[in-house]
């Protein structure tokens, strides 16, 4: 799951950043309304925290903005505001949830989980190739009824490559879905995570091609 936060007090945009990336979220950062407008023309994101009072464009106009657009995915605005008029001009601008700051973290990550399983179908918490079998809520993972235990990076490389079946991801892209914009690494990286987890896949019988490199373009499913 990758989300947004779009927040120019850099204290409260830390806090934010680090609790979402503790639950295994990908987190990135945007410190004004224009830079996440042109983050969300380049990423697909499932959720977006946003501040009200930003620098360049506001969040009620970036809200407007993605509303008008046709985009779906849910928005948890943060303002001081706190009044009920405050809130229904948050709401009627597209906002899915809305909390005053300041406010707890745990009630913070409870909204956050809440809008995402809203906007999440429950067909997408299971995923299957084969013997292989993904829960998305639990990060359980199993092969022919074998469990074994990937790290929380090679998990979401596995979801990763599982939903997408036959299509070929390629290093960089593998990068761009699963690693922060602020802290992307080289494709090397990559390569270590698909060689870990071929081996984690042999060692409860899956074979060594399980997931199959196409020389040149990058990798698949088989």
């Amino acid at each position: 799951m990758r989300i947004l936060v779009v927040e120019d007090d850099v204290q409260l945009a830390d806090v934010l950043t680090d609790a979402l990336s503790d639950q295994q979220y990908i987190v990135d950062l945007a410190q004004d309304g224009e830079v996440a407008t042109e983050w969300m023309n380049t990423l697909t994101y499932d959720l977006i925290v946003m501040d009200v009072t930003l620098p360049k464009l506001d969040g009620l106009s970036l809200c407007r903005r993605l509303r008008d657009r046709g985009l779906s995915l849910p928005i948890l605005m943060l303002t001081a505001r706190d009044t009920i008029s405050d809130k229904i001009i948050g709401l009627d601008a597209g906002a899915d949830d809305y909390m005053v700051k300041p406010f707890d973290l745990q009630e913070f990550m409870a909204r956050v989980r809440a809008l995402i399983r809203r906007g999440t179908t429950a067909s997408c918490f299971s995923l299957v190739w084969g013997q292989l079998k993904l829960d998305s809520l639990t990060h359980e993972v199993h092969y022919d009824n074998h469990e074994f235990f990937p790290t929380p990076k090679e998990y979401a490389l596995l979801e990763l490559l599982v939903s997408n079946g036959r299509r070929v991801m390629s290093r960089a892209g593998i990068i761009d879905r699963l690693w922060p914009m602020q802290d992307s690494p080289t494709e090397e990286a990559v390569k270590s995570h698909i060689k870990a987890l071929r081996q984690k896949l042999k060692l409860v019988g899956a074979p060594d091609d399980c997931i199959e490199t196409v020389h040149g373009l990058g990798y698949r499913m088989k």
